[in-house]
């Protein structure tokens, strides 16, 4: 078991993951005042929008006027989403305000990757040599590899350690062929199977074979261990974390109804801080943002800390 590390890196993606499944229309406004809002607690990784196809994903038909909305904040890198060549194209229109790199994107369930992405393994292999071919000639650097359903799949079960180890194989064999060098793994829990021991063992499978290789969590809450996960995590020594403002988002392809999205943000951050790990982010400042998106979004998000407030705030008072 590794050190705790002494700081981590938190990638916001509550803008993004959230606004594309909010069944009501956001007003372009909104999304940028959160973005800004954001910008201003600390985070220094923030996705912002996705370049996707408007038809299936009305809710992202703005994504260039959001993108070109947000005021830069110096040391905060912004970035987006796309699928394919189109999508990659739209995002490089911005390339003076979000920091663009390619990633190869594998599902370590080859039955969430034919629901997700209508192609099984082979196919999206396929796809990502394609990919990162257009990566290489838009001069974007491709340096990591992202692994969906990594720790169990609704529509496959369990997924062994050994399964997403060859999956990352695959990811870094495309990029190779390609001359590009992957820095980074993501191992994503889309659809909320992960457990500590889970953790523990497909984080270890991963490092025992690429122990030079940086790697990520993207936890999803759907059966609330989001928090213990990433306390795995952090035990283990990772300290680079997917997480979204209140709890924003969710899963539309995980093949249950109201599935939960990823960590909320300010949850990891409470967890970090009292771990003794930085975070560089002002807890008090995020919860309020957090209470923002609900007024934006005009229901309850899953965050506990926004109605429970930080042990901070507490403490303060206390001393009062």
């Amino acid at each position: 078991m590794a050190d705790l590390p002494q700081r981590v890196d938190i990638a916001e993606e509550g803008p993004r993951e959230g606004f594309q499944i909010e069944p009501g229309p956001i007003p372009t406004a909104d999304k940028v005042a959160l973005v800004d809002a954001l910008s201003s607690t600390g985070l220094r990784h923030i996705q912002v929008c996705s370049f996707v196809n408007p038809k299936l994903v009305p809710g992202w038909a703005d994504a260039e006027a959001v993108a070109a909305g947000f005021a830069p904040r110096p040391g905060v890198h912004y970035a987006a989403l796309w699928f394919n060549e189109n999508g990659l194209k739209r995002a490089l229109a911005f390339r003076d305000r979000l920091a663009i790199t390619g990633s190869v994107s594998l599902s370590a369930s080859d039955a969430f990757s034919v629901k997700n992405l209508n192609r099984n393994h082979a196919a999206n292999l396929h796809a990502m040599r394609k990919m990162t071919a257009a990566h290489k000639a838009a001069g974007v650097p491709v340096t990591r590899v992202g692994v969906m359903a990594a720790f169990g799949c609704n529509y496959q079960g369990d997924i062994p350690p050994e399964q997403v180890a060859r999956t990352v194989a695959d990811g870094l064999a495309v990029a190779e062929e390609a001359g590009e060098a992957i820095t980074d793994v993501s191992l994503a829990d889309t659809m909320g199977w992960a457990t500590p021991i889970r953790i523990e063992r497909g984080v270890g499978a991963v490092r025992e074979r690429w122990p030079g290789l940086r790697i990520g969590l993207h936890l999803h809450d759907t059966r609330g261990l989001a928090v213990a996960n990433a306390h795995a995590g952090l035990r283990l020594g990772v300290d680079r974390f997917d997480s979204t403002v209140g709890g924003l988002g969710g899963c539309p392809f995980a093949g249950q109804k109201g599935a939960a999205g990823n960590i909320c943000t300010e949850e990891l951050v409470l967890l970090c801080e009292e771990m003794g790990v930085a975070t560089g982010v002002d807890l008090d400042a995020l919860i309020e943002v957090g209470r923002m998106a609900e007024r934006i979004v005009g229901h309850a998000l899953p965050s506990e800390l926004l109605r429970a407030g930080s042990l901070d705030a507490f403490r303060r008072k206390r001393a009062a």
